[in-house]
């Protein structure tokens, strides 16, 4: 499909058509002038025209890598068939687009190679020159990075030891466990890394993007920790075979005539010195140009392969004909044969018998007669052939482990011995002794580091020309090959070697050669020189590969603390991560001991193992949609089976060790998870999370939570201001402390208008409650509906919010401020409209009153009292609050009291022994206090207090009356007055104000029964109303919005609903039904007081009589929360409601209104 139109210059009549075509392709696009205009410019100069689909610029491609070019591309289509599609072309580019974008894709970042160049050549040119494509196959890609880096110093150094401590069958169980651990991971890896594109980065990029940046880092972390110290180990070996077999008189610390501990301090002190000096001209090398690791790695590879192939050389020998190595035995112990040149006492000459030098090693004089050591006289010496050969039956004596203590004598079985009971070990030098303490388990850790290395190939994976291919092919190849080497190599020693040989770890007893070179043919100097240079090689590699794993995590950057070591020289080279790397390499190097360091590095390398066999088990049992890998031979069991074999492992090497290495990642892990950047790399671990919350999810279906397991579930609802901020921050500190970081809390908020017009503000809003949230540490999840108006949307959120049985159980909303400013109207009703949903929804709710004053969770209360007036019963939400707020450290200091309300006819004594008993079984430590409210008159104040209330009432409702609504209201109440004159009952009259739009008033053929239950007004006083409510500017109208009679509750109707009701859940009485003890005589009374709703007053004087006691008893609280009473049924008195809650709550600094969802919240029982 053409992507490109050029218009060249040619004959005139051509031209125009071609415009033509072009206007008809994107014809309604662009007008049609402009686009003749540029066409025939273009077309003048020779140029290309790119067609654009319409005015507005496009976006660049969201494909990866994609050049200019091809972005270009990805903008245009196919006018003619394509333009269906043109609206979408900015989001949706053509096919033809991504795959030309695709194909140009190349994971190769700049490697070693790129490196090379940037060195030899100028910066410019180099960025220039295009990045060749990859072209390692699977032989040099994968299979002999592989064996390189697989084969190593322990094969050399420990194999034959290992052998002869552990048995042939020790060993091999220790070889094929650590070999089968290998190639299970190696099967995991192979299906991770074909599943997809894998750029280079290896095991680090595999298992991070698999398991989540969190487990990513710490196993990244502890993979370059183990190829570090697998370093250290390599250059303490190469020192090994430096000073014990090459060029012994180099020790700076020289050990002839030393014992014991002098000795082994000694060669402990050499190898640090000498350590350090190969790892820092190691280091130099590396910093200088990785081109020169590059280039030598063939040649430390041939090393390695010829000294393999020098060993089954000599094996096959041995048949034919053994090598010369005698062994000293002086009894069954071994000598260490250095000073000495015959292996005998004495021997006899021509001028008679003459003592030998190994005479004089245990006599004190070169005599017959000279005292000799006591052992050296009772024992007499032989000589053994230490390589019997492969057919000499020593494999039967090899077949089980001898275990030894520190300085134990390395003794041949089966070799008499005298020696008696009480003597001591005397010329102990002069033996062949144990240098540790050695069992089953430490050979394990010893042996580990020997098959490690078979990242290698996936490590090199931006280098390969076809990696999902190679990598599964060349490392399970690789691991074949060497485990093969590996358990023939523990057979053929086993046959070919005397026990005794075998366990003599630095080969004392041969002349002080290297025990495997014994073996080995032509010369045991093929072995030692090889195995010298491909431990060096080997370290170099190490160094190499470990500062490149520290800068792709640094680069990552989800641990904030390494991100310095992802900055390097300017091509590239990681020059911090590679100090960092000498560094902690330096500190394996001043253990000093191969044994030591060698379980180290296992421990790491087993962790990485582990995670990589995790990542596959859990991907492929997820059944996640995208992996699909090209590697078929898996199966979760290999995975898990490789799993617990490294963990296994871990603790066989050495549990103390595997505690430390797990102790590290678990700290690595909290701490990415906590200061960490977050990542989305579509990992398993959200995977897993998902699946685990969905299964959680149709559990909590099953059925609602017991009482034992309530605790709230927050929906905050917060408003924000024109700028997308919250207005009220310390809603979300209430709420922190509330929590405690415990159960689900939803933030929600919402705005006004259509979703289409406002998704951005939505954005921006939900932006800033998670920021918000962030700030106040409140763990919980945001949401924001848009909807025409704040009502609905505030509605959608109370029904919508949560999902399935993760619901919210309870509101959080702030007391609407300066709800009594007349354009605040809308916010109280809305408020109002709130309490009556969360009522009918069965949801608690809780309504901070000056949330402004509440404490920031960095306050600290250090004294003080939260009180609790506990007026009606509400589920105990009014005891589970102020428990709650005391888990937090802000409110801990603070002691519970709870206030309750007795009447008349309540004996308060047995009141306060229930209550104490109550709390007592509710484990709540609280002070009690009951408070006794006797009936009393009504005062002039209340009546004065009421008055304001309902003047002020009608005055906001005419306000926001059109004149249409003015005139049916009038009516409404005209008609309602001569229908009760017309009855001759003028307590009977009421007046009907509704806040909203009431229909023409009902006669009284329609209700006669609301009518009969108004409170007495007189009909002068309702010929006044009338005549006031033409005039607005009136300054007194005392407007009636009154509670029906269908408004009074019915006995059976719930406690806390409204205000008709006594404390003690005894039906109140009509609003007419006034009682002498409580209004005075109305002739008493001022005129203005007569029309009066008398149920308003009642209300008004409760308020008045409760604040007045809270007043007097909770003044000094740090916090008050006593029951909500609910709103009126109906809507004719929403407006009072709100002023019987101002009035029951004046004075108190915070308040916290609590309303019960209708269920009990608390329970005494266990």
């Amino acid at each position: 499909m053409s992507q490109r139109f050029t218009v060249s210059k040619s004959d005139g009549d051509r031209r125009p058509s071609i415009q033509g075509e072009v206007n008809q392709l994107f014809e309604g696009d662009e007008p049609p002038t402009s686009s003749g205009t540029e066409g025939e410019d273009a077309a003048d100069t020779g140029a290309e025209v790119v067609l654009k689909g319409d005015s507005n610029p496009k976006e660049s491609s969201p494909f990866i890598n994609s050049s200019d070019a091809a972005a270009e591309k990805s903008q245009q289509y196919d006018g003619k068939n394509m333009a269906l599609f043109e609206e979408e072309m900015d989001t949706s580019p053509m096919v033809s687009s991504l795959l030309s974008s695709l194909a140009n894709y190349s994971n190769l970042p700049q490697g070693s190679k790129e490196h090379e160049e940037a060195e030899n050549n100028e910066a410019e040119s180099s960025r220039k020159k295009p990045v060749k494509a990859p072209q390692l196959g699977t032989l040099m890609g994968v299979y002999l990075p592989c064996i390189q880096n697989i084969f190593g110093v322990i094969l050399f150094l420990r194999m034959t030891w290992l052998v002869g401590i552990g048995g042939i069958i020790g060993t091999f169980i220790i070889v094929f466990m650590c070999c089968t651990t290998t190639m299970l991971t190696a099967i995991s890896m192979s299906a991770i890394a074909t599943n997809g594109v894998v750029p280079a980065g290896g095991s680090y990029y595999m298992i991070s993007r698999s398991l989540g940046p969190e487990f990513g880092g710490a196993v990244g972390i502890c993979f370059y920790l183990g190829t570090t110290y697998a370093g250290a180990m390599y250059i303490l070996g190469a020192i090994e075979l430096l000073l014990i077999y090459i060029v012994p008189k180099a020790a700076i610390f020289p050990l002839e005539g030393l014992e014991g501990a002098e000795a082994e301090a000694a060669l402990l002190n050499n190898m640090r010195v000498y350590g350090t000096i190969l790892l820092t001209s190691m280091a130099t090398v590396v910093f200088v140009g990785v081109k020169y690791v590059n280039k030598l790695a063939l040649v430390f590879l041939a090393c390695v392969i010829l000294s393999i192939l020098a060993v089954y050389a000599g094996v096959i020998k041995t048949a034919v004909e053994p090598p010369d190595f005698p062994v000293c035995l002086l009894g069954n112990r071994t000598l260490v044969w250095k000073t000495f040149d015959v292996c005998a006492k004495t021997i006899e000459t021509a001028n008679g018998t003459v003592t030998t030098q190994l005479w004089r090693m245990f006599c004190d004089s070169p005599f017959l007669n000279a005292t000799c050591d006591k052992y050296f006289v009772a024992n007499n010496v032989s000589q053994i052939q230490g390589i019997p050969g492969v057919t000499s039956g020593i494999l039967t004596k090899n077949l089980f482990g001898t275990y030894y203590e520190k300085g134990d004598l390395i003794a041949k079985v089966g070799v008499e011995s005298v020696e008696e009971q009480d003597d001591t070990l005397t010329n102990a030098n002069r033996y062949v002794l144990a240098d540790i303490t050695s069992f089953f388990t430490l050979l394990v850790g010893i042996y580990f580091p020997s098959v490690t290395g078979i990242m290698a190939g996936s490590n090199r994976s931006g280098d390969l020309r076809d990696a999902q291919k190679s990598i599964p092919i060349g490392t399970i190849a690789a691991i074949t090959t060497t485990s093969t080497v590996y358990m023939s190599s523990v057979v053929l020693f086993g046959a070919c070697i005397e026990g005794v040989v075998l366990r003599d770890k630095f080969g004392e007893g041969v002349h002080g050669n290297l025990v495997i070179g014994t073996l080995a043919w032509p010369s045991p100097w093929v072995i030692v020189i090889g195995s010298f240079f491909s431990t060096c090689g080997a370290g170099l590699q190490s160094l190499t590969g470990a500062p490149r794993l520290m800068q792709a995590i640094a680069k990552d950057g989800i641990v904030p603390a390494l991100r310095i070591f992802g900055h390097g020289k300017a091509n590239g080279e990681p020059t911090w991560s590679l100090l960092l790397t000498a560094f902690i390499c330096e500190s394996g190097i001043l253990i000093a001991s191969l044994d030591s360091v060698a379980p180290i590095l296992s421990m790491f390398f087993l962790m990485c193992y582990m995670f990589v066999n995790l990542a596959c088990a859990l991907q492929t049992l997820l059944r996640t949609p995208n992996w699909r890998p090209r590697f078929k031979f898996y199966h979760w069991t290999l995975s898990f089976l490789g799993m617990s074999l490294c963990l296994t492992l871990m603790f066989l090497c050495s549990w103390y060790y595997a505690i430390v290495a797990m102790a590290i990642a678990g700290s690595i892990y909290k701490y990415i998870e906590f200061a960490g950047a977050e990542k989305e790399w579509g990992d398993g671990i959200r995977g897993l999370s998902l699946s685990a919350a969905r299964y959680a999810l149709m559990r909590l279906e099953e059925g609602p939570p017991h009482t034992k397991n309530w605790r709230p579930q927050l929906l905050v609802l917060v408003s924000t201001d024109a700028e997308q901020n919250v207005e009220q921050p310390r809603l979300l500190s209430l709420t922190n402390q509330l929590k405690a970081g415990k159960g689900l809390t939803i933030v929600g908020t919402a705005l006004e208008g259509t979703y289409l017009e406002n998704s951005d503000q939505a954005q921006r809003a939900e932006q800033a409650l998670r920021k918000l949230m962030e700030t106040e540490k409140v763990k919980g999840f945001c949401q924001v509906t848009v909807s025409s108006n704040l009502r609905d949307a505030t509605s959608h959120l109370l029904q919508a919010s949560g999902l399935g049985g993760l619901k919210h159980n309870a509101v959080l909303v702030s007391w609407p401020r300066n709800w009594k400013q007349g354009d605040e109207h809308q916010t109280w009703r809305n408020f109002i409209e709130l309490v009556r949903e969360t009522t009918a929804a069965h949801l608690a709710l809780l309504v901070p009153k000056n949330i402004s004053a509440f404490p920031s969770n960095g306050e600290r209360f250090t004294e003080g009292h939260i009180d609790v007036w506990w007026i009606v019963h509400d589920g105990g939400m009014l005891m589970l609050l102020p428990f709650l707020l005391r888990q937090h450290k802000v409110w801990r200091k603070c002691k519970m009291r709870i206030f309750t309300v007795a009447q008349m006819d309540d004996n308060s004594i047995q009141m306060k022994k229930d209550l104490t008993t109550f709390l007592y079984h509710l484990r709540i430590d609280a002070m009690v206090e009951v408070v006794e409210m006797h009936d009393s008159d009504i005062s002039a104040y209340t009546y004065e207090k009421t008055l304001v209330m309902e003047q002020r009432s009608q005055m906001l409702k005419q306000i926001n009356l059109t004149k249409n609504e003015r005139e049916r209201e009038i009516q409404s109440i005209t008609d309602s007055s001569r229908g009760s004159i017309r009855r001759k009952n003028p307590a009977a009259v009421t007046t009907q104000l509704s806040v909203t739009e009431d229909p023409p008033a009902a006669s009284k053929e329609e209700k006669p029964e609301e009518e009969s239950a108004s409170s007495p007004v007189s009909p002068p006083a309702q010929v006044q109303l009338i005549h006031d409510n033409t005039n607005p500017a009136s300054p007194a109208t005392p407007a009636t919005p009154l509670t029906p009679g269908e408004g009074a509750q019915s006995p059976g109707e719930q406690v806390q609903m409204t205000w008709t009701e006594k404390c003690d859940g005894e039906p109140a009485k009509p609003p007419g039904a006034a009682t002498p003890e409580g209004i005075k005589d109305i002739f008493n009374m001022k005129p203005e007081w007569e029309n009066l709703n008398q149920s308003n007053v009642r209300r008004m004087h409760t308020a008045l009589r409760l604040n007045e006691v809270i007043m007097k008893k909770s003044s000094e609280a740090k916090l008050v929360l006593l029951n909500m009473p609910g709103p009126p049924r109906n809507r004719t008195g929403d407006e009072n409601y709100m002023e019987f809650l101002e009035v029951l709550t004046e004075g108190l600094n915070r308040v916290l209104l609590v309303r019960g969802g209708g269920r009990e919240v608390i329970t005494i029982y266990s």
